[in-house]
């Protein structure tokens, strides 16, 4: 998991005047002395051989407890120009929008994405369309454009040599929960995140090489547009690169493979164009809550309910910060309840669970995320009741609700796990 602290950044500075290496200072809220940096690496062409200023002019305090003084490590991504969907309404009125299935109006803006890999803190990142920025007009040194495509080519190294990192420690601690006693509890494990067993590692390695290729392809598109057939080419392009990447060979389908990938292929677009048309005419709206998982409807009727009594109440406003804990109660529900149905909508509609083994760990991934959202709640409800935020009554209210549901997925992953427990790596 990465950190993500851009809004508790005060003010920085970006230095990549010496070629290969990117140093520079950041200042915190709450925080006296400036967090140090020293990456080796480049960031993109348009801060290549610059010094880049910036500034948060609505800085948050917050925890910060764990963050090294000084980062040394590797550049993953830094630019000034990524682009980013930037909401045109508040923040109240994107959640009226989210619980009512409205889509919201936007815009397109540039973003400072400071991104990298440190020795301490692992990935880091800062990501921020609103800062004020400053670039020193003078650049030490430049970049060419075949330069960029190269240095680009070398940060993603540096992310899959992370990734790879946090694979092998998944795989050993696998191994070792491999040869514990079977009568093992849960709550016995350090770790609840960590696979217990071979094919519950792979399922964590697949999730996270998706994350990085859907990350790298999202970039691109963002970069070069969304023109039709842009996905599929720039998603085959970046699969490429990343088993080039990873020394994998490539794999040969035999007659029937290739003809089996193909009607597969041609069945998602079919569903894909089949769901858009849907929406478009509205027909979302006339679902069936039976289609629905009774914890997915659990779960997203008690994020409406939180986001309801809190714009009624006043006891948040628009200002305060996603680390407000009121905030991390209601996000960490709302989000959660997206994971749940990724995790469970096919068994509602096929009657299967638990999964079998060809669907189980894509689920026990996603539930994990669900759990991990829910727990968020918990901790904002601990703080709530810390700081005598709300009133007794309500919090009183909502804990049950939230532990109810965290328990039932709790009970779930347990499913899951033993359907995994005899798979072996290959998913055999």
């Amino acid at each position: 998991m990465a950190w993500r602290i851009d809004e508790k950044v005060l003010r920085g500075e970006i230095d990549n005047r010496t070629p290969g290496r990117v140093s520079g200072r950041i200042w915190f809220a709450g925080r006296e002395q400036p967090v140090l940096l020293d990456l080796a690496g480049n960031p993109w062409r348009d801060l290549a051989g610059h010094l880049l200023r910036f500034s948060n002019p609505q800085p948050q305090t917050g925890d910060l407890v764990g963050l090294a003084d000084v980062q040394t490590g590797v550049v993953g991504d830094i630019t000034a120009s990524r682009k980013v969907k930037v909401p045109e309404v508040s923040m109240e009125e994107l959640m009226e929008r989210y619980a009512a299935r409205k889509p919201f109006p936007w815009h397109w803006a540039n973003s400072l994405y400071l991104e990298w890999f440190s020795e301490s803190n692992g990935r880091v990142v800062i990501e921020s369309s609103a800062y004020q920025l400053e670039l020193e007009p003078a650049a030490a040194w430049h970049m060419s454009e075949a330069q960029e495509a190269a240095q680009r080519i070398a940060n993603a190294d540096a992310t899959v040599d992370f990734m790879g990192r946090l694979g092998a420690a998944a795989s050993a601690v696998a191994g070792a929960v491999a040869g514990a006693d079977d009568a093992e509890d849960e709550e016995d494990v350090e770790d609840e995140d960590a696979p217990r067993s071979a094919a519950e590692a792979k399922a964590d390695a697949e999730d996270a090489r998706m994350q990085l290729l859907m990350d790298r392809v999202t970039a691109r598109l963002e970069r070069e547009g969304h023109a039709e057939g842009q996905f599929e080419r720039i998603c085959e392009e970046e699969r490429e690169r990343l088993r080039r990447e990873r020394g994998e060979k490539p794999t040969v389908l035999t007659p029937e493979q290739e003809a089996e990938r193909s009607a597969w292929i041609e069945e998602m677009n079919a569903v894909a164009a089949e769901a858009m048309a849907d929406y478009e005419a509205g027909k979302w709206q006339d679902e069936d809550p039976a289609d629905e998982h009774p914890l997915v409807e659990r779960c997203s009727d008690l994020a409406v309910k939180l986001h309801q009594d809190l714009k009624a109440s006043g006891w948040i406003s628009e200002d305060d910060h996603s680390e407000h804990p009121l905030r991390e109660i209601t996000d960490g529900v709302m989000i959660a309840s997206a994971k749940l149905a990724g995790a469970l909508g096919r068994s509602a509609r096929d009657e299967e669970w638990p999964p079998s083994a060809l669907f189980a760990g894509n689920v026990l991934v996603r539930l994990k995320k669900a759990r991990g959202y829910l727990r968020d709640a918990i901790r904002g409800l601990d703080s709530a009741d810390e700081e005598g935020l709300t009133t007794p009554e309500w919090r009183a209210s909502v804990r049950p609700e939230v532990t109810a549901i965290l328990a039932e997925t709790q009970d779930l992953i347990r499913e899951v796990r033993a359907v995994l427990k005899d798979v072996n790596a290959d998913g055999e």
